[in-house]
């Protein structure tokens, strides 16, 4: 029987260039990947066909116990956590109150195949969970409880999805790394067309309906007006390496940083100051706000957060089956 071979070239690139959550600096990364022999595996697998190792589905009926690398959370209209595993890969679903997660859809394991390397989440007020891929370049459309198969919606049109957020009229924006552009798209699919030349790497609709966007520039907060230049928020690097923003009632901003394990809070003036750092946070990644909490995807530490925003109790709530 012929093998097939498969490697995640776009989530390598991805992971290792460009979103900076695994801990090092981008050479450093690079040497561990391809020091020593790793070269020479390199060229043999692409002298056999294009890929490295041989590709491998899931083993019927096994099911992951654990979270492997959650990088990134959406709140469904139940209130219960949608979280995307960038290592698994798949999607999970997380009850409100913890415990368990429990999986929702499993990612392909070979290259080019739906949901191998997924990043970014959203949900929609009708419950359609909407992921992106790098390994596709493609945002899909999931039922609530994952089945039948994903629905691309922008037919590949994309570069490397990093971040997604919703407004309330069905616009979804994207945070796309490798054009360094911020694309809108309805929800129901189509091409996606270029919303702002921004090098945004988390995006978020704030309460009162702006697109505010972290960025790595010297820039580092923005907010997004429709066909208007950027509003700076934030106008000198005070982060070491922000990854995502989420906006409060009251107009201050929380934006988490994995390389200074810090949630940074950033008043309306622009003012930053550390809002919570240190343990348990490992690595903070992905945001999400719901019913005065935020819940803080840390891949790290393989673990789903909920701080109160009034008393600052940090809370873990993925629980082992």
């Amino acid at each position: 029987m012929r093998k097939s071979y498969a490697i995640d070239i776009g989530g390598m690139i991805g992971t290792f260039f460009q979103t900076g959550e695994r801990g090092m600096g981008s050479l450093g990364r690079i040497g561990m990947r391809f020091g020593r022999c790793g070269l020479l595996c390199l060229l043999c697998g692409l002298l056999l066909q294009p890929g490295l190792a041989p590709a491998q589905e899931p083993v019927p009926g096994a099911e992951p116990a654990e979270l492997q690398y959650p990088i990134s959370l959406a709140v469904a209209p139940d209130g219960s956590l949608v979280v995307v595993d960038l290592d698994l890969p798949g999607v999970w679903r997380l009850p409100a109150a913890g415990g368990a997660p429990e999986l929702i859809v499993r990612g392909a394991t070979r290259f080019r195949q739906p949901l191998n390397r997924p990043r970014c989440v959203a949900v929609h007020a009708d419950g359609t969970i909407l992921v992106g891929d790098t390994a596709t370049r493609e945002i899909y459309a999931l039922p609530a409880d994952g089945s039948g198969d994903p629905q691309p919606l922008t037919d590949g049109f994309l570069g490397v999805p990093n971040s997604l957020a919703l407004d309330t009229e069905g616009n979804l924006y994207i945070a796309d790394l490798e054009s360094r552009f911020v694309y809108r798209v309805a929800v129901s699919g189509g091409q996606p067309e270029l919303y702002a030349k921004t090098n945004a790497r988390g995006l978020h609709i704030s309460p009162t309906g702006q697109l505010w966007a972290v960025t790595p520039t010297a820039t580092p907060l923005v907010k997004l007006p429709a066909d208007q230049p950027p509003e700076v928020v934030v106008g000198e690097r005070k982060f070491e390496f922000p990854h995502n923003v989420v906006v409060l009632p009251d107009g201050s901003a929380l934006v988490s940083d994995g390389y200074a394990k810090t949630i940074w809070r950033v008043d309306p003036s622009g003012a930053v100051e550390s809002w919570l750092a240190g343990e348990p946070l490992q690595n903070p990644v992905g945001l999400a706000l719901h019913d005065g909490q935020l819940f803080i995807a840390d891949p790290h530490a393989k673990q789903i957060f909920r701080v109160s925003l009034e008393s600052k109790q940090v809370e873990p709530l993925v629980q082992a089956k």
